[in-house]
């Protein structure tokens, strides 16, 4: 049984993930490039655990916290049995990163990411141990969703994909095992649902507010998809848009142009204060 994690990467969540192993009751390292972000990262866990303290979801929030060391060095986790990478969605950033990751821990830890696209077999070929990668792909925010999609890469062996699971649960989560395709299974369904409201709002069919109100009350979903997308991060978005339009070839798949237009203009959801919606 997983005892000790290493969670690549202090953001949205990447923090979250560190927070939902440490409640958990594993011992996890939390490596970030530098001081500043492992800070801001360790307030946002202070902060949510508090709130889940005071709903009675966790029983001592200072206990969870006392379980999570930082580190701006992945030498200083080199006994983790599992590495987790949450890092931005850029493909050059994290094959580095698992080149890095295989270097430094032991012949029998597993290395997972969390991404949301990319593929597992091209993370797994930077490595020296495919047969130990996979994709561990926690929903946002890891905290509240209870889901973790595993993704099993060509070389992913029978072991990794149990341990990974195993680990998965003794975190709270249930487990849904998806191949190695673009998108996999949660992004490959919920981006073109995201891209269609985007082309709505982009031909003036509604306006965002409209848009994200249909769903919500017309289909019952918690959080309208111009909402949605901007809690995901509209740049995150337009990446996995365009690993679908590129792995499949498919015109179904064509990013809305407005995803560009915001993103280079810098509205890139909740994180910059504003995307479809504006933020406090």
């Amino acid at each position: 049984m997983i005892q000790r994690v290493l969670v690549v990467g202090s953001g949205q969540m990447g923090a979250g993930i560190a927070q939902v192993a440490a409640t958990a009751g594993l011992a996890v390292t939390l490596v970030d490039v530098g001081e500043e972000q492992l800070e801001r990262g360790r307030a946002g866990i202070a902060a949510s655990l508090q709130k889940l303290a005071a709903k009675g979801q966790v029983a001592d929030p200072e206990a969870v916290l006392a379980r999570i060391s930082t580190s701006t060095e992945l030498g200083d986790a080199a006994d983790a049995e599992l590495a987790i990478e949450a890092a931005s969605e850029d493909v050059e950033l994290k094959l580095a990163l698992f080149r890095q990751l295989d270097d430094v821990l032991g012949a029998g830890a597993v290395l997972a990411s969390n991404t949301s696209s990319i593929p597992i077999g091209r993370l797994a070929a930077a490595t020296g141990r495919p047969a130990q990668v996979c994709g561990m792909h926690f929903m946002n925010p890891p905290a509240l969703m209870p889901l973790v999609e595993l993704i099993r890469g060509l070389e992913t062996s029978d072991e990794t994909v149990a341990t990974v699971r195993a680990a998965a649960e003794a975190m709270g989560k249930t487990v849904a095992e998806a191949r190695d395709v673009p998108g996999f299974l949660a992004n490959r369904m919920l981006l073109p649902m995201l891209n269609e409201a985007a082309f709505c709002l982009y031909e003036g069919v509604g306006d965002a507010e409209a848009i994200d109100t249909v769903m919500r009350l017309g289909m019952n979903h918690p959080l309208g998809p111009l909402a949605l997308a901007d809690l995901i991060g509209l740049d995150t978005c337009l990446a996995i848009l365009e690993v679908l339009h590129d792995g499949f070839g498919d015109p179904k798949f064509r990013p809305c142009p407005l995803w560009r237009q915001y993103v280079e203009a810098g509205r890139l959801g909740r994180k910059a204060g504003r995307g479809f919606h504006a933020y406090d």
